[in-house]
């Protein structure tokens, strides 16, 4: 078990299925950041506490819209055009690396607020993921499920 969120994200996310599942549940309007860190709090036993939950999304939010989102539009927007212009093609790596980098400082910032939380006391496993996606009304709870199974073979 990866002890750091960002190994256990990277690791997570090269499992077979779990990409295209987070991609899915990214369009229903989840944070597959949140979602990986829940997965992971899940795995240290940390108990979801609504004050925790909250914690995690107030840090996630702001990050979201203001830091990774604008570097994801400006990608997808290049995509078309790119295949046709190297050079277009090569600075939409680069925003893609941005947007990467960009989300593995939202996942430090989300393991280091976790940090303070006792782990090995959750009785219960399964509430991280659905308290960090109740914004996402219209998401496929089934996927979630498929992402816990994946990953935690529960």
């Amino acid at each position: 078990m990866c002890t750091d969120l960002w190994s256990f994200a990277l690791s997570t996310y090269a499992r077979p299925g779990v990409e295209n599942t987070c991609l899915r549940l990214q369009e229903q309007g989840a944070d597959v950041c949140l979602l990986l860190c829940g997965l992971w709090l899940e795995q240290q036993g940390v108990a979801p506490e609504p004050a925790r939950v909250l914690a995690l999304r107030q840090i996630a939010g702001p990050w979201q819209d203001e830091v990774v989102e604008p570097l994801r539009r400006v990608r997808k927007q290049w995509r078309a055009m790119a295949q046709h212009n190297a050079g277009l093609d090569a600075l939409r790596e680069q925003v893609k690396a941005l947007e990467l980098e960009a989300e593995r400082q939202l996942l430090l910032c989300l393991e280091t607020r976790a940090q303070e939380w006792p782990t090995g006391e959750a009785t219960y496993q399964g509430t991280w993921l659905e308290g960090l996606t109740t914004e996402a009304a219209n998401l496929d709870h089934d996927a979630l499920h498929q992402l816990r199974v994946v990953v935690t073979g529960t």
